[in-house]
């Protein structure tokens, strides 16, 4: 029923805010109701607040601006209230029954580093455990107010979790391959390097379904030391193909510009790199993507369910705390 006065989503004209927000009000709509129509608005109010004034349309402004929409009175009083609403919204096919005999959702496996390119499965741990939309994100992957997330970062990560092991300085070697990713031309000039000084041993490029990486492997005591060359090499090693590197460019430049936006002591690093990014595109243009995995990832209904269960559980225990 909530969704007849919010077709697409969210109400896109002032209108259906009006509607929307009289519907919540209405003390004879069902409570199950009554808490969705809430957390529609809330959120709406939500990232409306994160947007540019420039970016912000008619409703956005008026949801912001007008003192009614403020002080819209919470209807969730009690953590069951919560649970009301997961039970009621989430199909079953997505349920399980817990020893105690409530509900939760189908745990949700882990990425299997066997595969690491199965970018979908990739995409929808992220989504659940990646605090997107948090300053402690997973690095480098682009996500929108809308939850979608771009195929090329998704890419860039799973190429640099695929290449580092899991060690105390993975996220130093993580960084060097997302800094080579981000500036044009700079892994296909070493390849071209390589095949000059190794005339006898060409480099080919891995293709195909079954792909074989070598992770490397530095002691911690020495993960500093690691440089833009190791990891060059690396890529030229495990014989990697410049294509995918292109391909991962917006995974460099996203997570490059993430840099800027946290407490660092490496800022003079990213400066250069992003100078030196600049003057490559000026020669290389943008680096192509691989057209059947570009674009943005549209989420399915199986995230929304759970996000809304996600949602649910932090209101609940932010009522539980309260009480």
């Amino acid at each position: 029923m909530v969704y007849k006065f919010a077709r697409r989503g969210f109400p896109c004209n002032p209108y259906e805010l009006e509607r929307l927000y009289k519907y919540c009000v209405n003390p004879h709509v069902p409570l199950r109701d009554h808490i969705a129509a809430f957390m529609l608005l809330i959120e709406m109010q939500s990232f409306a607040q994160h947007l540019d004034t420039s970016l912000q349309d008619r409703t956005m402004r008026l949801l912001l601006d007008d003192p009614a929409y403020r002080d819209i009175l919470n209807p969730i009083t009690r953590p069951e209230d919560m649970a009301f609403v997961e039970r009621l919204h989430i199909p079953a096919r997505y349920l399980r029954t817990k020893d105690d005999g409530t509900t939760a959702l189908r745990v949700m496996r882990a990425p299997d580093p066997k595969k690491p390119f199965d970018l979908e499965q990739l995409a929808q741990y992220a989504l659940i455990y990646g605090r997107p939309g948090l300053e402690n994100t997973w690095q480098g992957i682009a996500v929108d107010f809308a939850y979608r997330m771009h195929w090329r970062t998704l890419f860039g990560f799973a190429l640099c979790r695929a290449l580092c092991a899991n060690s105390a300085g993975k996220t130093t070697l993580v960084r060097r391959f997302a800094l080579v990713m981000a500036r044009p031309g700079l892994y296909r000039e070493a390849v071209a390097a390589y095949a000059v000084a190794n005339p006898t041993r060409p480099f080919v490029a891995q293709y195909g379904a079954n792909i074989k990486i070598c992770q490397v492997h530095v002691p911690d005591d020495q993960v500093r030391n690691f440089s833009d060359d190791d990891a060059i090499r690396v890529l030229i090693h495990n014989r990697i193909p410049p294509d995918w590197v292109d391909h991962a460019y917006t995974y460099g430049v996203v997570y490059l510009e993430q840099q800027f936006h946290q407490p660092t002591m490496s800022l003079d690093i990213f400066r250069d790199v992003d100078d030196k990014r600049l003057q490559r595109l000026s020669v290389y243009g943008p680096p192509p993507a691989i057209p059947h995995w570009d674009g943005w990832r549209e989420i399915s209904e199986e995230d929304r369910y759970r996000l809304l269960f996600k949602r649910a559980d932090k209101v609940a225990a932010q009522i539980d705390t309260e009480g």
